[in-house]
């Protein structure tokens, strides 16, 4: 059987996607993850996540500067990528670092800032990862669009989590808050109906 190259190119960007936690997941296994594994399988999560995210923000844009059509097509997989990151950083969090203490984490959510931004975060995420789909798409009508407008404030808490969490060198969330910033004014002018 032979894949048609749509096909081919779909299940290509699939395993660009995934191979980051793989490499990761490999690394556990291996036992490669330093003299701290939690905090660096927090850390690489929560930077893939972030990537994913301002890939997927970076698609509209790329439509509007270079008229091709085809990035579209790639976006809501990207989103639902981002997704399945954002529960790996949480679950790690959950689970590795606080050992699913839930009262534990009910406290982190209320005293520590960076905790809290971080979790609204992804439970933002959960409407848009839940209605990203045709059926979805079909019932919400109009309402779709504006629910996943959420992605823009989402998007801000994520990088702001990076930034509040990390304690001394600022450089690297500083870039993930200008290539947001520069995504975001890529959009002033003209706005896309439904774009994300």
């Amino acid at each position: 059987m032979v894949l048609k190259p749509a096909t081919l190119a779909r299940l290509l960007a699939h395993v660009l996607a995934l191979t980051p936690m793989l490499w990761l997941l490999r690394d556990a296994y291996l036992g490669q993850l330093g003299a701290d594994p939690v905090a660096e399988l927090t850390h690489r999560s929560g930077d893939w996540t972030l990537r994913l995210l301002l890939l997927t923000l970076a698609i509209t844009p790329l439509r509007r500067f270079s008229g091709w059509r085809w990035p579209l097509g790639y976006r809501r997989m990207l989103g639902l990528h981002t997704f399945a990151y954002a529960c790996l950083h949480f679950s790690v969090y959950l689970v590795l670092d606080l050992g699913g203490y839930w009262a534990q984490i009910l406290d982190d959510i209320v005293k520590r800032p960076f905790i809290t931004v971080g979790f609204l975060a992804w439970l933002g995420l959960l409407p848009l990862a839940a209605t990203s789909n045709r059926a979805a798409m079909r019932y919400l009508g109009r309402r779709w669009g504006l629910l996943h407008r959420l992605v823009y404030p989402i998007a801000a808490l994520a990088v702001l989590h990076f930034i509040w969490q990390v304690k001394a060198d600022l450089r690297e969330p500083l870039i993930y808050a200008a290539i947001l910033a520069t995504l975001l004014l890529a959009r002033w002018p003209q706005r896309m109906p439904g774009g994300t």
